[in-house]
């Protein structure tokens, strides 16, 4: 009888000790057991697209399970980011989230997200300037060139971007409010028509992404002016920054990164965090990045991206109003 009850006071013992392991065990096997989505909110063949597919295959490889990439375009990425906003916070939904995602609470009147609040965010996943063009046969070689034109006549030059509001007419409209020109802004519904009406000479300046612009650079059809980011752009470091044409603190740039819903748990974005800095070191992903005109950036920590979001949150009111842009 004493041994009986010695015996089933050790297992006891020992199931009570196994408790708090048992949970902990589980929980590091569990995810990812089936596969992740990321959502790209824009149509196919972008650079958030390209992106999203450069990392989706090593981060699969490096997880154990398949990352499909789904395209869910809309409403200017609304659609996509809302839908990923109220997906469950496991893992299995993630977001490619842009600089444009930053803007959405000055740009739309109505949104049921926040960018800060509605996201556990995981990385940066790449960054790229925007530069400055001119079409050949306009008499500018440089931004300074192109201030004292737009100052002796307000109505002798038009610039184009991918369309209203975005980073690439934010940009533009800025380098005007902060040096007090003038230049009538030419929306296109994305960078390859605008880029088609520049090359032409249709429009003689755009504010462009580096990956549609560099190919047209290099070939000589298009004169690059300046570029937006804070310093030279690698892949053309003999164009000088806005900063350094004469508007000192001058710097946008397009930059890319990955999210999850709010509420996902920590060890979940910390292991996605690891593998996909992991993938970004990769040959196949620096290369990939480097032909669309993207530099490989990633964030130092998950809470270093949650940083850099709020920031970018918060600079987009006060240039929007120097613009002139109104809420839709």
């Amino acid at each position: 009888m004493r041994f009986d009850r010695l015996r089933r006071a050790a297992l006891a013992a020992a199931a009570l000790l196994a408790l708090p392991a048992a949970p902990a065990a589980a929980q590091s096997g569990v995810w990812p057991s089936r596969p992740i989505r990321v959502i790209v909110s824009y149509a196919p063949g972008g650079v958030t697209d390209i992106i999203a597919r450069a990392v989706a295959q090593p981060l699969g490889e490096t997880l154990g399970q398949s990352v499909v990439v789904e395209n869910r375009p809309g409403a200017a990425g609304v659609i996509g980011t809302e839908m990923v906003a109220a997906a469950p916070p496991d893992g299995y939904t993630l977001l490619m989230f842009v600089d444009g995602n930053s803007m959405m609470p000055t740009a739309l009147k109505s949104i049921k997200h926040d960018p800060v609040k509605s996201f556990a965010h995981i990385t940066l996943l790449g960054r790229g300037s925007l530069v400055l063009v001119a079409h050949p046969s306009l008499a500018v070689s440089n931004l300074q060139d192109v201030i004292r034109m737009g100052k002796a006549d307000p109505k002798a030059l038009s610039f184009a971007t991918p369309g209203n509001a975005g980073p690439q007419h934010l940009a533009f409209e800025s380098i005007k409010a902060q040096a007090g020109f003038q230049a009538q802004h030419i929306p296109y519904k994305g960078g390859g028509q605008a880029i088609v009406d520049v090359v032409a000479g249709q429009v003689k300046l755009g504010m462009l992404g580096m990956a549609p612009a560099l190919p047209h650079i290099r070939a000589g059809k298009l004169k690059a002016l300046v570029v937006t980011s804070r310093e030279r752009s690698r892949l053309l470091p003999d164009v000088p920054t806005v900063a350094e044409s004469g508007l000192p603190g001058f710097e946008m740039a397009q930059w890319q990164g990955m999210v999850a819903p709010a509420g996902t748990p920590p060890e979940i974005i910390g292991r996605l965090h690891t593998e996909l800095v992991k993938a970004m070191r990769t040959t196949g992903v620096i290369e990939r990045l480097a032909g669309i005109g993207m530099e490989n950036a990633v964030s130092t920590s998950p809470d270093d991206f949650t940083q850099m979001i709020v920031r970018e949150t918060r600079r987009w009111p006060e240039v929007f109003k120097a613009a002139g842009i109104q809420p839709e």
